[in-house]
This record gives C-alpha cells, sequence and structure tokens, in this order.
C-alpha cells in the first residue's frame, strides 16, 4: 500500500483561503453590528474558528518535515503519519521473537517465532 498525501502546494493554497475566511468572519462581524443583527455576528465567529482551525491543519502540512496523510495507508519506511503517534495508531513490526504478534494480511494473533500465520497460512515478514 501506498500513502496518500495533500501535496505542500494544495496544502499552502488551502491555508491561504482559510485566512480568506477569517477575514470574511471578521467582516461578516463587522456588518451584523453596524445592521444591528447582534445575533448573526456569531455565524462570524464560526467563520473564524473553522478558519483558524483549517490554516493550522493546512500550514502544518505545507511546511512541516511529516505531513498528515490523507488516508492512513502508509507503508513501513515511508514518512509517518503524525496522528499514529498522538492518537496511539498502529504498532510498527515486531521482531520475530517478541513473543506474540500479528498477521499483516488477517489480523490474526501470531506466536513470535511462526513462520507462518496460522490462520490464513501467509507466510509472515
Amino acid at each position: 500500500m501506498k500513502s496518500i498525501k495533500p501535496g505542500r502546494g494544495p496544502s499552502f493554497m488551502g491555508g491561504i483561503v482559510s485566512v480568506a475566511m477569517a477575514v470574511f468572519g471578521v467582516i461578516w462581524i463587522a456588518f451584523a453590528v453596524y445592521l444591528g443583527a447582534g445575533a448573526f455576528s456569531l455565524f462570524g465567529l464560526v467563520f473564524i474558528f473553522i478558519a483558524i482551525v483549517q490554516a493550522v491543519y493546512n500550514f502544518r502540512n505545507a511546511t512541516a518535515k511529516n505531513r498528515y496523510s490523507a488516508f492512513d495507508i502508509t507503508e513501513d519506511g515511508e514518512e509517518p503519519d503524525p496522528l499514529d503517534s498522538r492518537f496511539g495508531g498502529r504498532e510498527g513490526p515486531q521482531p520475530k521473537g517478541s513473543g506474540s504478534r500479528f498477521c499483516p494480511y488477517c489480523g490474526a494473533k501470531v506466536k513470535g517465532d511462526y513462520k507462518y500465520c496460522n490462520s490464513c497460512g501467509r507466510e509472515l515478514p
């Protein structure tokens, strides 16, 4: 499997659009207050909040060494997905003598010294 990650250029452009969305939220609030529609100014706050979250995500993806995957299908040896370490993602491959591990094909638990999966029969890495 290969990892699918957004490119740095599209991520940077997404960050710029997010900043524009935050400016729109500020303008929205200003017009709502100017027209006396106080409750509608809350929509501007929603725009600004969403824009800040998106800007942080997109600018980080554009500038960081390890980018977030659009789909969590990274292959061993590739750029790791930072969300795996933050949220306790999948464990990496374990050495053959480490007690127990899991088959990468079917997910069955396999003892550390087995060469083949006892569930699907495929050769273990």
